[in-house]
């Protein structure tokens, strides 16, 4: 990548974080909709599991094995092996959260109890996630690879805007084949 005066640099870790502010703001408008109102909160929950599911195997195919290459671990992380195994098993978690939701009656005790968990478990990894991986990466990345994962991951997520398959991982096999 040649960079010329005035060109636009899309950087991975802005993107990630940009998602996952919005993951918190549409976490926190599903808490101010009334209970009662449950096509609303049926839309803004598809749009977040979507999101969800969409952000975490954009990672998985584009930051993930990055990090992987340069990584050498931060804050409380020994390793990049390490803050990708933990990322990958906190993705599993996530979809099944999320899978948790949608079996429960949108609206209903249950249904809100399955979104807290949810809600805990993509919270928990998002501050893991900005204090460990995304760190290690700003660290040691140049501009240049920072902005052709931004412009894939980018076009991944635009691609499938409605949603992926969500698929949970094996975090060792995921490591090898990726390392």
């Amino acid at each position: 990548m040649t960079l010329r005066p005035g060109d636009i640099v899309l950087e991975i870790t802005q993107l990630i974080l940009d998602d996952h502010a919005e993951q918190r703001r549409l976490f926190a408008m599903l808490d101010e909709i009334d209970r009662a109102d449950t096509a609303a909160l049926t839309s803004i929950w598809r749009r977040l599991r979507a999101l969800l599911d969409t952000h975490a195997e954009a990672e998985e195919r584009f930051f993930y094995p990055d990090l992987l290459k340069i990584g050498e671990g931060a804050a409380d992380a020994d390793s990049a092996e390490d803050e990708t195994e933990d990322a990958i098993e906190d993705h599993n978690e996530i979809r099944d959260t999320g899978a948790a939701v949608d079996k429960e009656a949108v609206g209903s005790d249950a249904w809100f109890a399955a979104l807290d968990a949810c809600n805990k478990a993509n919270g928990d990894h998002m501050a893991e996630e900005e204090r460990q991986g995304l760190a290690d990466f700003r660290r040691r990345a140049d501009q240049a690879r920072s902005h052709d994962l931004a412009v894939r991951f980018a076009a991944f997520e635009a691609e499938n805007l409605t949603g992926v398959r969500p698929v949970n991982k094996d975090p060792d096999a995921y490591i090898e084949a990726n390392s």
